[in-house]
């Protein structure tokens, strides 16, 4: 198990520890800078892959192929004349390792569990979101050519593709981090990469309570709604935590219900075991292939499902959507791009009128207020927490308007030490209209709920 010949090619040489630790011991002369490490790592990488028998190495395991490939590398770096120091030396074989079985300089940051989002701005610089706060880091690719090749590493893996004729692509990563990447001529200074990060074990309701995302008795809200079966939209601008909270709320679905979800890049973490994943694909080199969210919702009500889940409505699925939710498809859940809950039906509108089916605007907000219960309004404040900023009942219509009213909402009071938003969640003292059907599904839910004040405490 751990011959070296397993997987490299004839004639490779098998690394001699004595002279390995000899070399590590000297640890004397000049370092090298950071431009020749990397280049340094290259040749090492570039050799590696020269000696590599591929056909051998496709049988051995992660853990038995890391171990080998260290022994080879570490061989080849005797034969370098370059002076490490010990710490560079086990440095250097970690990155080697991370090029050729992860993402290279990616791989320290993938691992970090703190870290949300990963922002590549070319080979030069990448930058990380930290509890809600940018940071700059000392990551750095090689050059352009390096950074094209972890990305299209990304994306070959799930069977999409990037180059000049086809220069934006959605990936995903195996843990379901979301990928996105833009490559010249549409990105002008080099390639640029976007990862929003998601864990392998997705936040749960104790986590946003912990995290002061919500309140208990907001939580017991929403889980009755979900119990319950009513339509529900989540609305907020990018990475206010839209998808975490319809991961959080879908795990309210009783497991005997069959689930189908329908998304542009897989990221939903549902835990139920009778569930149905959909997602659209891309066209090819021909321009032709394409499948859209409208078509794969629409045959999603083929699918004899309980619930539909859409990652996010963004274009003319939200009508077949609508319509879905109008004829039977109670329980439905998905997320909008919208800064308030009246901003979302208003570009809910806006997305059925892109069905080109010259629906009258009271049609459309008829369709919206009959088929869309709850709205919930999530947002990221300034000092970089989440918020569920209020939960909304759409009650119906008002001549052309469509009526909603708040059951709760977070106040915000001013700001505290180190730009800490200080507020409270609040009850509006409203009970909902959708109370009776919470009753009808044999949720009981006091009355206090909907009276008592709850301060928000940092």
């Amino acid at each position: 198990m751990g011959d070296t010949r397993l997987f490299t090619k004839e004639g490779a040489p098998s690394p001699d520890r004595n002279s390995w630790n000899d070399r590590l011991n000297k640890g004397t002369g000049a370092t090298p800078s950071s431009g020749h490490f990397q280049v340094l790592k290259h040749n090492i990488h570039r050799k590696l892959l020269d000696k590599l028998d591929l056909q051998s190495i496709a049988s051995l395991s992660k853990p038995v192929l890391s171990n080998e490939i260290r022994k080879v590398v570490e061989s080849l770096l005797v034969e370098e004349t370059t002076p490490l120091s010990l710490m560079e030396r086990e440095k250097l074989v970690n990155e080697v390792l991370d090029e050729v079985l992860g993402l290279g300089p990616l791989e320290p940051l993938l691992k970090d569990g703190t870290i949300s989002d990963i922002l590549v701005n070319t080979h030069k610089k990448v930058y990380i979101e930290r509890r809600g706060k940018l940071e700059a880091t000392d990551v750095v690719f090689k050059d352009d050519a390096h950074l094209l090749q972890i990305i299209d590493k990304i994306v070959s893996a799930v069977g999409r593709r990037i180059d000049e004729s086809s220069p934006m692509v959605d990936a995903r990563l195996p843990d379901g981090s979301r990928v996105n990447a833009i490559i010249p001529p549409l990105a002008l200074d080099g390639p640029i990469v976007s990862i929003r990060r998601f864990g392998s074990t997705p936040l749960t309701a104790d986590d946003m309570l912990n995290n002061n995302t919500l309140t208990p008795a907001m939580l017991e809200l929403l889980k009755g709604i979900v119990k319950a079966r009513l339509n529900v939209i989540i609305s907020g601008g990018t990475g206010s935590g839209k998808t975490t909270l319809l991961n959080c709320l879908s795990s309210y679905i009783p497991e005997d219900e069959r689930i189908v979800t329908i998304e542009d890049a897989a990221e939903l973490q549902l835990k139920q075991e009778h569930i149905v994943r959909l997602e659209t694909r891309p066209p090819n080199i021909e321009g032709k292939g394409a499948v859209r969210q409208r078509q794969l919702v629409i045959n999603a009500l083929r699918m004899r499902p309980d619930r539909i889940v859409v990652g996010e409505v963004r274009g003319e699925e939200a009508l077949d959507m609508l319509q879905a939710m109008n004829t039977g498809h109670d329980g439905s859940l998905t997320t909008i791009h919208a800064n308030t809950p009246r901003d979302a039906l208003s570009r809910m509108e806006t997305m059925i009128s892109m069905a080109n089916l010259n629906l009258p605007d009271k049609a459309m907000r008829q369709q919206i207020a009959s088929a869309v219960d709850v709205v919930i309004q999530a947002s990221r404040l300034s000092d970089g927490t989440r918020k569920i900023m209020s939960i909304s009942e759409v009650v119906g219509m008002e001549g052309d308007v469509v009526t909603m009213q708040d059951i709760f909402v977070f106040e915000r009071v001013g700001i505290g030490e180190k730009g800490k938003v200080l507020g409270r969640f609040r009850p509006t003292g409203i009970r909902p209209k959708f109370a009776e059907r919470l009753k009808y599904a044999g949720i009981h839910l006091p009355a206090s709920m909907f009276d008592n004040v709850t301060e928000y405490k940092r």
